[in-house]
């Protein structure tokens, strides 16, 4: 469901740009002047490995566990879930299926001895980033726990439509639709440990980093990757999670704790947590001043925010799949949006658009599967598309407005199939 205040993303990133430009916020580190050029920029560039802390490891490729190709489709440090792999599932994203977004590599972390330090001037007594508050990962264990079922989903999924199905430019890693997944997290809400770190009344953003390498981008080093969140957001429903799907967290998905960030984009959701710094004035980074803003014509020239993931379907098929004429098919998917649950799905064979039935139940935070029948008569080729409306009424378009980073693509997509 939508959020209202600084718990809503467009809301805290809307406010805390605009503080940032008026000189009221400071940038992690970074001069204003250095954040001002970095928003200039609005291209990815390669990004080489920095340095990685001490006790963490580097694995010897970019990603852990096995990719075969009927599950994945593999981009360097990224790899895309094929939706055809989700066929007969369940509801959950099986860990073997789930897609991994990496900035740079997985590390390899040993639980016993990591950390999660928290300091600075929202907390109680102000503690140092070398004298921090300090978690292991048997205290978080012994906490009062809570289970969620959410979606985690690169903001850039579905970047590949820009271009194949928009005939438009743009950069990053041409994701088709498989970068989000559904899984079960069990973890320590974030609330909780603040409040054993001492949170104060005066604190108002949060800034958790990652323990991968550093990010180096054409020469530059942005350091670690970490994103601010309100403390409204981090009080309301972010979860510390230690499982995935009943399993301790694997390397790729962020062993041994990720923050699950309900709604907001991917990249909220920092991997391999080892740091938050707690501060009494707002925070930023270059992954929400240079990265993660809408850029390009029709937008103005410091950008927009990505915000609250939006609107998509799925056909679970592979592209180009084979259908027998004559025989009578059901085609099933799936449908999702950061707004909350799914309304209504339609679907289109080429002859008008149809109701799909749901199946299952479906949550909040995650997807709803459904299914509808097909009695293809004649062989050729066919386009099948799908469109979700969701809780707050709102439906996937025809087209999505051009962005030069190519995020947040909620357009219907056509999938093609034939009928042989």
């Amino acid at each position: 469901m939508t959020g209202s205040g600084l718990t809503d993303e467009a809301t805290y990133d809307r406010t805390r740009f605009t503080q940032w430009r008026a000189g009221e916020a400071r940038g992690d580190g970074l001069s204003r002047r250095t954040l001002l050029r970095l928003t200039a920029g609005g291209g990815l560039a390669l990004a080489a490995f920095g340095s990685l802390p001490s006790g963490t490891a580097s694995a010897a490729a970019p990603i852990v566990k096995p990719l075969p190709p009927e599950f994945f489709e593999v981009y360097g440090t990224n790899a895309e879930t094929r939706w055809e792999a989700l066929s007969g599932q369940g509801y959950l994203t099986p860990i073997d299926r789930f897609f991994v977004r990496n900035h740079t590599s997985t590390p390899l972390i040993d639980a016993r001895s990591w950390r999660l330090k928290l300091f600075g001037t929202g907390l109680r007594g102000a503690p140092t980033a070398d004298r921090p508050v300090e978690f292991a990962y048997a205290d978080l264990l012994r906490l009062p726990s809570e289970t969620i079922t959410s979606a985690i989903e690169c903001a850039g999924n579905g970047r590949n439509f820009f271009t194949s199905q928009q005939g438009q430019t743009v950069s990053g890693t041409a994701w088709k639709l498989g970068a989000v997944g559904v899984a079960r997290w069990r973890g320590v809400r974030l609330a909780t440990v603040l409040a054993k770190a001492g949170l104060t009344r005066h604190a108002v953003d949060v800034l958790p980093e990652g323990l991968d390498a550093d990010y180096v981008t054409a020469g530059e080093n942005l350091g670690k990757v970490r994103r601010p969140l309100p403390v409204a957001k981090a009080l309301q429903d972010v979860l510390l999670a230690y499982e995935m799907n009943g399993r301790p967290l694997p390397p790729d998905h962020g062993h041994p704790v990720r923050l699950v960030v309900p709604s907001w984009v991917g990249i909220s959701s920092i991997k391999w947590l080892g740091r938050i710094e707690v501060s009494e004035t707002p925070l930023f980074s270059p992954w929400n001043t240079r990265y993660y803003r809408l850029l390009g014509p029709g937008y103005p020239v410091e950008g927009t925010v990505v915000t609250r993931q939006v609107v998509k379907s799925a056909f679970e098929l592979p592209w180009n799949a084979e259908f027998a004429a004559g025989a009578k098919q059901v085609l099933r998917g799936r449908s999702w949006s950061g707004n909350g649950r799914i309304r209504r799905v339609e679907v289109s064979t080429g002859d008008g658009w149809r109701q799909a039935k749901f199946v299952g139940a479906a949550t909040d935070r995650g997807w709803q599967r459904w299914e509808i029948p097909w009695h293809p008569g004649v062989s050729g080729a066919y386009t099948l598309r799908a469109r979700a409306t969701d809780i707050t009424g709102v439906t996937q378009s025809d087209v999505t407005p051009h962005n030069t980073q190519g995020y947040l693509f909620d357009a219907v997509v056509r999938h093609p199939v034939r009928v042989v």
